[in-house]
């Protein structure tokens, strides 16, 4: 079975458990906090992690948006949600560029 075939299997598999966007995110936030909380995972790859999801974000982002102030408050917000203490707002600031209050 090639990469492709194994990606579409675990898409459907995903699908048949009920597992979205969503949920899948909050997983891989919570597991990213405990593997620098139990010290398996370093600054360094927790960075690359952070960079990757804040690439993916502004290369979809709202077109209404400069693609690199979109990245750095992506990449910021998710920060603070790797740091499993604050308060993010809401996503509206992101897609128009408001400051919106939480």
């Amino acid at each position: 079975m090639n990469g492709t075939d194994k990606q579409k299997r675990l898409h459907f598999e995903l699908i048949n458990v009920g597992l979205r966007a969503q949920a899948t995110a909050v997983g891989l936030v919570q597991l990213c906090i405990e593997l620098r909380e139990a010290g398996v995972i370093e600054d360094a790859a927790l960075c690359r992690i952070k960079d990757a999801i804040a690439d993916e974000v502004s290369m979809t982002g709202p077109r209404r948006r400069n693609q690199q102030d979109l990245r750095t408050e992506v990449r910021h917000r998710l920060d603070q949600l790797f740091a499993g203490e604050k308060k993010v707002g809401p996503a509206e600031a992101l897609a128009f560029g408001d400051e919106v209050e939480a």
